[in-house]
């Protein structure tokens, strides 16, 4: 198997520049060490047994599990014997571009959006799929691994539609094993997301937020835990601390700048509001998985790499 386009440094991973998504299959002997990723993972158990480690516990694992990490959030296997993985890890800018539609789809919105940040899974979402289910996400995943080597340029449609694929599979899994379903998603809901992802350095408040979609504000918190499991300034709160923890992560700013950047001026509330999510401080979060400039991965011609071990 080709080397994947991830670099990895200390116990971040990155993509290499350009690229989308790929997938590919890894085997965990013993253990592989707490890491993060600036990308979103899912990884589905296809052989082997083993154990998940993640603010959400400590999981046993087995074929048929799937795991999806939202970026920035840390995990590591342990007690693996002969653990095989299959992972599918896709880019932060394409969920922004070619798949923001998604926010929009009743299973892919739970699935990508709003899921792993409800009932306190802090970027996580995990289940178990079989049978047919299991065999179709295989099969997207190879069509996948297929396209990984070549040209962006020329494939972007065919790497965008086989993971959507996958994607769609594993909603329709997720869905069924819900108790309350996914279900459909107000169009307040999604507006009062959109207004908060693009300032989330302004200072919200519930009231204003619910008169500027007018609406009463206990209707909004409604609509808003329905959808989500959260209420309007909770939602917030997690996308404040991914930004925060993707700039600790890839800049070399202050930690009192980043808070106040994302909204949080307080420095004492940051601390608090970003340790209860990842369960580090940021200074810790940044010490344990950031990466200094010298060593951030540089571009790399995916087209000329492939043809060179061609």
């Amino acid at each position: 198997m080709d080397d994947p386009p991830v670099v990895a440094t200390r116990t971040l991973l990155h993509f290499v520049d350009g690229t989308l998504a790929f997938a590919g299959r890894y085997v965990h002997e013993n253990s592989h060490p707490v890491h993060t990723h600036s990308f979103f993972e899912v990884a589905v158990v296809v052989g082997g047994q083993g154990f998940h480690e993640s603010l959400a516990g400590r999981q046993k694992l087995v074929v048929g599990d799937v795991i999806l990490l939202r970026p920035g959030v840390w995990h590591g296997y342990e007690d693996c014997r002969s653990l095989e993985v299959y992972n599918c890890c896709f880019s932060a800018e394409l969920m922004r571009r070619e798949l923001a539609w998604t926010r929009e789809d009743p299973l892919l919105g739970y699935l990508l959006w709003t899921g792993p940040f409800s009932a306190q899974r802090r970027g996580i979402l995990a289940t178990h799929v079989g049978g047919e289910t299991f065999a179709e996400l295989l099969g997207h995943l190879d069509g996948l691994e297929q396209l990984r080597d070549l040209p962006v340029s020329l494939h972007r449609g065919d790497i965008v539609g086989r993971l959507s694929l996958f994607l769609s599979t594993l909603a329709r899994a997720v869905e069924g094993g819900t108790s309350g379903g996914a279900g459909h998603t107000h169009p307040a809901v999604l507006d009062a997301m959109r207004m908060m992802e693009a300032q989330p350095e302004y200072q919200w408040t519930l009231t204003e937020l619910a008169d500027e979609l007018h609406l009463v504000p206990g209707y909004l918190v409604r609509l808003f835990k329905s959808a989500t499991g959260l209420p309007p300034m909770a939602y917030l709160s997690r996308h404040r601390v991914e930004l925060a923890a993707d700039r600790l992560l890839h800049t070399d700013e202050p930690i009192n700048r980043i808070g106040e950047a994302v909204g949080w001026p307080d420095q004492n509330y940051f601390a608090r509001r970003f340790k209860s999510h990842y369960g580090l401080s940021a200074s810790n979060y940044r010490a344990r998985f950031s990466v200094s400039r010298a060593a951030r991965p540089r571009p790399r011609d995916r087209q000329g790499s492939a043809a060179a071990r061609s």
